[in-house]
């Protein structure tokens, strides 16, 4: 089973003498940290993060992301996103560059956001391997000690410049042509599967009661996929041997369970945020993929 790896997580995977753990608000808004590839062991376990990554990779190792996975056999940028797992196996003993992580928070940020969310780094199905030239990797690299320097100065708007060296960046990776060379263990139906999944898990999680599911049916990923209801349907069922519609009940399942543990928003609120009219129809919909009424999950964590 996969896991995702917070960013309090991520800090207790790092050495202590390489950085003392930081606020998951450090930046005001949001988290921000940079760190160089060569401060530590740059193995990465396979599972979902909940932060946004770049990585600079100066080293050989093959990347696993998602059901592909790509040779690294000489400098390269990768951009990761929330939902997509992955993980880096380094071959050659000489690894280095640089990395920066970064929360939802933190792009958020700015009014730019959409710019960042809509590109091609971070656009569902999108390859987030990127092979820079000479030229570039020099820029790239620059952006990066720029990057460390910042971060360890203390200049009070210090995070506004590390927000515009990170556009910098998208925008230098956006120039080069995304690697095609992906190797991929799936069919087509895989790969509509997978895309289904991971456009599923982007609905979530819920942050605001006021705000409401924008995908609910089947018929409404089959549009944003751009591929007939019947299609996606059909891979489904053959990829996980469940319906479309079963997927997105259990993981809307998942996650009525989750906000009625960890939140204080009352049913009402709980059933709109989750694309229900009704609380009784919520009521009954938990019941059913539960066992037990919201009700009754809520006295038990408490």
């Amino acid at each position: 089973m996969k896991t995702t790896e917070s960013v309090e997580d991520f800090y207790k995977r790092l050495p202590k003498d390489v950085a003392s753990p930081q606020s998951t608000n450090n930046a005001g808004i949001g988290h921000f940290n940079v760190f160089s590839r060569e401060s530590y062991s740059v193995v990465s376990p396979y599972s979902r993060r909940d932060f946004y990554k770049a990585s600079l990779i100066i080293g050989t190792g093959k990347l696993y992301y998602a059901d592909k996975w790509v040779q690294i056999d000489r400098p390269a940028m990768l951009f990761s996103n929330p939902v997509v797992p992955y993980s880096w196996e380094p071959e050659s003993e000489q690894q280095s560059g640089w990395y920066c992580l970064f929360t939802e928070g933190f792009i958020q940020h700015t009014e730019r956001v959409e710019s960042l969310k809509d590109s091609p780094l971070f656009k569902i199905g999108s390859n987030p391997i990127f092979f820079p030239g000479e030229a570039q990797l020099q820029e790239i690299s620059s952006i990066f000690q720029k990057m460390m320097a910042e971060m360890a100065s203390s200049y009070a708007q210090k995070y506004d410049v590390l927000r515009s060296y990170l556009h910098l960046l998208i925008h230098e990776a956006m120039k080069s042509n995304p690697v095609n060379s992906f190797g991929t263990y799936a069919n087509a139906s895989a790969r509509v599967s997978g895309l289904f999944l991971e456009l599923l898990e982007r609905q979530f999680p819920i942050d605001s009661p006021l705000a409401s599911l924008s995908l609910k049916t089947p018929a409404d990923y089959a549009h944003a996929l751009s591929v007939h209801v019947n299609h996606l349907n059909r891979s489904i069922k053959e990829t996980t041997g469940k319906t479309t519609s079963e997927q997105i009940a259990t993981r809307i399942a998942k996650e009525a369970s989750a906000l009625l543990q960890h939140t204080d928003w009352n049913i009402a609120d709980i059933a709109y945020s989750l694309g229900f009219e009704y609380p009784s129809y919520f009521t009954n919909f938990f019941k059913k993929h539960t066992g037990m009424s919201p009700n009754q999950l809520r006295n038990i964590a408490v």
